[in-house]
């Protein structure tokens, strides 16, 4: 990837984010009304929910952040086939792994719902139910993380395009079973189990043909003293647990709402769920695109080339992430009932999805800057040190989730309680992780941040006036037409949205002040 690439690349893979995350959020709503928060809904989430955790420690997490340092390592000091044979040791160390890993999963599937979602174990429909659905599920964790190893190749030479379009082909999956398939199944969300199933192949074959474009289309063979095999599994010992903290604060959520009223999983999915569109957007595009850039920097250009493109990519998150905070907070009522309230999801339903989407959203801007900062680790080979707040932040999300689950079970918000407490973690992790890169001299804060964030701040606070009338007119909401809804929904965003960045604009923030930094540019600090 060329030094000038990171704009360009961050607007490929945002943009087939975008396109996936619409779709996600289509897929949502069909969900929502053909099935609706139930049991039996509840019980494919946690099916889902297994594979899914599984994939983004072994795959996206563990595993992506290891390799693409190394690779990346191998592309500036290799010989082409030496390129090749990491890639196909690597590959094949991590298929074998998965492959016993899948046959364990679908053996001990009864185990791993206990384990998941032990308040299952008290209703015998719910736990036969996830139980035979995480057993259809689970061989997706080996499919889908073969594609984000394909994946990771591809990103390491620039090319962000195809494994940011995978997703695609799993809400196109969902989708389609959910409104063609239910009737044929019992209960209906059994067809989403097998659409999931499909979706892990069909996403593995689309990355082949351009891996095979670049010549590094390998077989895999298991080599686990290949020296880069054994560099990578070094790295991903720390970084399995580093860098999936959210996703362990997730899963303690789902966890203890496994013992709360029924849909109490489902408000936390649906809410989580739109919280993830800004954070796929930018937040993951961001990591994505900085980590081989990072990589190339720690190793050629040296600490100011490192630290310019972190400082580029943090100020980039705040000014783009802000607004969707506020947001995603002011509208959360109207945004649950404009994409989920029909069908079988009812008032109380969005009200209570309304709750935890709120305090959800209260993190988003630290999920990003977790997703932004944990690159300034791993390009660095330093995989322990997330590992120390990682942590901490887990400590911190379990001890909060518990004390809200007994202050609040049988209010109704208790779920609420779970978000913030998730969002609590992702802001303690973030400020840990910024500190450790400022003491370890590689980042060093460019001049102009009072500046900026007072500019940010002052943007968004006017932005929240506009959205407080809308925001509050829930009732109304509730009594409109889908059409009505949609309309509304869209005029309000989109004013919202001109008057942040009209009045950042009028308060002199540029785009020259979130220029791309070239890759040996050194940043005046102050």
């Amino acid at each position: 990837m060329r030094a000038q690439g990171l704009f360009r690349s961050v607007f490929t893979f945002g943009s087939w984010t975008l396109v996936s995350r619409v779709l996600g959020l289509v897929r949502d709503v069909v969900l929502g009304v053909v099935f609706g928060p139930s049991a039996a809904t509840d019980a494919f989430f946690v099916a889902f929910k297994i594979p899914n955790f599984m994939r983004r420690l072994f795959a996206e997490g563990a595993f992506s952040q290891a390799f693409v340092p190394v690779l990346s390592g191998y592309h500036s000091e290799a010989e082409f086939g030496e390129v090749r044979e990491l890639i196909r040791r690597a590959s094949g160390s991590l298929a074998l792994v998965l492959l016993a890993v899948t046959v364990a999963g679908v053996w001990g599937a009864p185990w791993l719902i206990r384990l998941f979602a032990p308040g299952f174990a008290d209703d015998p429909q719910r736990l036969s139910d996830a139980t035979w659905m995480l057993r259809v599920t689970f061989p997706y964790l080996m499919l889908i993380s073969l594609t984000a190893c394909a994946g990771a190749v591809l990103n390491s030479v620039g090319s962000f395009g195809p494994p940011a379009f995978a997703p695609v082909l799993l809400n196109v999956c969902l989708i389609a079973a959910a409104l063609w398939f239910a009737d044929a199944f019992s209960p209906g969300v059994v067809a989403l189990a097998w659409a999931v199933a499909l979706a892990g192949v069909l996403q593995l074959l689309l990355q082949l043909p351009f891996l095979a474009r670049r010549g590094l289309l390998v077989w895999p063979r298991p080599g686990f003293r290949h020296p880069g095999v054994r560099r990578i599994l070094a790295l991903m010992g720390p970084t399995l647990f580093g860098s999936s903290v959210q996703q362990i604060n997730l899963l303690v959520d789902t966890i203890l709402a496994s013992f709360l009223v029924s849909g109490s999983i489902s408000w936390l999915y649906w809410s989580d769920r739109l919280v993830e569109f800004p954070l796929g957007i930018f937040g993951v595009a961001l990591g994505t695109v900085i980590l081989p850039r990072l990589s190339r920097e720690h190793g050629d250009a040296g600490d100011n080339a490192f630290s310019a493109t972190l400082d580029w990519a943090l100020r980039l998150a705040l000014v783009l992430i802000v607004p969707a905070t506020v947001g995603l907070m002011a509208l959360a009522g109207p945004m649950i009932t404009t994409l989920f309230h029909y069908g079988a999801f009812a008032d109380h339903d969005v009200r209570a999805a309304s709750f935890s989407l709120l305090t959800y959203a209260v993190g988003l801007l630290p999920f990003v800057l977790v997703k932004v900062l944990l690159p300034g680790y791993f390009a660095r080979q330093d995989t322990r040190t997330p590992v120390r707040y990682a942590v901490v932040a887990m400590f911190v999300n379990t001890g909060f989730s518990v004390l809200a689950v007994l202050a609040l079970r049988g209010t109704g918000v208790a779920h609420a309680g779970l978000a913030f407490g998730t969002a609590l973690a992702a802001l303690v992790n973030a400020a840990l992780l910024a500190m450790g890169l400022r003491r370890a001299g590689v980042y060093r804060p460019g001049r102009g941040w009072p500046w900026l964030r007072r500019r940010v701040g002052g943007a968004a606070l006017i932005m929240l006036v506009v959205l407080y009338w809308p925001a509050t007119r829930l009732d109304t909401w509730l009594a409109a037409g889908l059409l009505d809804r949609v309309t509304w929904l869209t005029a309000t965003v989109g004013v919202g949205a001109a008057v942040y960045f009209a009045v950042l604009f009028a308060l002199g923030v540029r785009p020259a002040a979130l220029r791309e930094p070239r890759a040996a540019d050194t940043l005046a600090r102050g």
